[in-house]
């Protein structure tokens, strides 16, 4: 059995909705289906999610909020057109859509999850339509009622194991079970929405308890590449890479998933096969577990950047005798609710990498000041143009002189080395570079690694 998502692109109008309807029909395994809310028609164009986003908004401030209502049901109401629906269907989603504006919420966070959850409520009620009208037997599956049970914050949710035990109770046969993604239910009975990557969260969940034999996450790509096709011209494909592979590459920029997002579908050992919605014949990229990755025909699985960073360097001449330090460096960052990404050290030099994204000028400036008073380093140094380089593969651990090789790629051509690490689990080496540099450091690395027109065979 597979659970197969769908992404917003996917999903968009009636006429690829149709491509959906067709990859399902291509595959009886195919059992349950994962629904995002309707994306971009075009690029500029506004997502059914930004719209709810605006209509709940509308909602708290008091003001007119029906042409947000209009435009939302006009793109349900398009897809409907196509497949020549049923009146009932859309009316339905239309009575669910303006029922939001009256219902009674705890506070603006609350509501504004249930407005947000809607764009794929309403879709996976479409789609299960749909199906039912091109012959396809199909159940909409409402999270509350098949347990997907949730915890944490209204827009940040966090599964609860209860969730699988629940799951395993069902058993879909010949007919589709349609999901919507981004969202489950509080046992009070609220509805939360997962924070990133929600709908790929919501089929990873599926997948696990539901023990499906795959997890095939549908976008508008062929596959996964080695590096970033803005930055290298026709990268490699990726055939197959592990899940810990994935987490490294997705932390440092891929965008394919949010680095969280595949966490259930890890857990429960299944499979992930990313394909393209507009050319489902192509293999895509299969992400497994560590233990079925063999021989690697490259060290080198994926290259990936990310300026997102900045860094706090420190030096202390003897630092690495001094008993208690680190500890005082950390009280401080709790005293900041402020977390840290990586802590490279030295005899006598620490550098501490923040996720920029996380911090503001006047908390920066005010840390900087405590660590200069409670820590009394020789030098202290913030430095925001900073950009950190993974080199990712199951290859390295198995392969002498990986570094030596990324490190000629990078000094060959000039590009300075701010930090060097190699992470514990020995398929990641750690770079950090000027900002300015990042691009390059990533087609110097590829071009040592790969040639143009190869493929990873992993």
């Amino acid at each position: 059995m597979k659970v197969v998502k769908f992404g917003g692109s996917s999903l968009a109008t009636g006429q690829q909705v149709n491509k959906v309807i067709n990859i399902i029909k291509a595959d009886p395994d195919r059992r349950v289906v994962v629904t995002s809310a309707p994306g971009k028609l075009f690029a500029g164009d506004i997502k059914v999610t930004d719209l709810l986003i605006q209509y709940a908004t509308q909602v708290q401030q008091g003001s007119d909020y029906q042409p947000t209502v209009t435009a939302i049901s006009d793109r349900y109401q398009e897809i409907s057109d196509y497949f020549e629906l049923p009146a009932a269907t859309l009316t339905l989603i239309q009575q669910k859509l303006t029922a939001l504006a009256t219902t009674t919420f705890s506070d603006d966070d609350h509501l504004m999850a249930a407005f947000k959850a809607h764009g794929e409520l309403l879709n996976a009620i479409l789609l299960a339509a749909v199906l039912n009208q091109q012959g396809i037997p199909a159940k909409f599956m409402d999270p509350r009622t098949a347990g997907i049970l949730v915890t944490g914050q209204p827009n940040d949710a966090d599964v609860l194991p209860a969730t699988y035990a629940n799951l395993a109770q069902l058993q879909p046969q010949d007919t589709r079970l349609v999901f919507p993604g981004f969202f489950g239910y509080t046992p009070d009975g609220d509805i939360y929405t997962f924070a990133r990557g929600g709908s790929d969260i919501t089929g990873a969940i599926l997948s696990r308890g539901l023990s499906a034999d795959l997890y095939e996450n549908f976008t508008d790509v062929d596959a996964i590449y080695a590096a970033n096709n803005h930055v290298v011209d026709h990268p490699a494909v990726i055939q197959k890479m592990s899940y810990r592979e994935m987490r490294e590459l997705s932390y440092a920029g891929f965008s394919v998933f949010q680095d969280e997002a595949i966490i259930p579908a890890v857990q429960g050992q299944v499979p992930v096969n990313v394909k393209n919605t507009n050319n489902p014949s192509a293999p895509g990229t299969l992400i497994v577990p560590s233990q079925f990755v063999f021989n690697p025909a490259s060290p080198i699985t994926g290259i990936a950047s990310s300026n997102r960073f900045s860094a706090l360097y420190l030096h202390r001449y003897l630092l690495n005798k001094e008993v208690g330090f680190t500890l005082k460096l950390l009280e401080i960052f709790r005293r900041y609710n402020i977390s840290y990404e990586h802590m490279p050290s030295g005899i006598d030099d620490l550098t501490i990498i923040f996720d920029r994204s996380k911090l503001d000028s006047a908390t920066i400036k005010a840390l900087c000041n405590d660590v200069r008073q409670t820590l009394a380093p020789d030098y202290l140094e913030w430095i925001d143009d900073y950009a950190i380089i993974m080199v990712v593969g199951e290859g390295i651990a198995h392969n002498i002189g990986t570094i030596g090789k990324v490190i000629d790629s990078l000094t060959e051509h000039n590009i300075a080395i701010h930090m060097i690490n190699q992470g514990a689990s020995r398929i990641s080496i750690m770079l950090g570079v000027q900002s300015k540099d990042a691009d390059n450091a990533v087609r110097r690395i590829y071009q040592t690694f790969f040639q143009p027109s190869e493929v990873t065979n992993q």
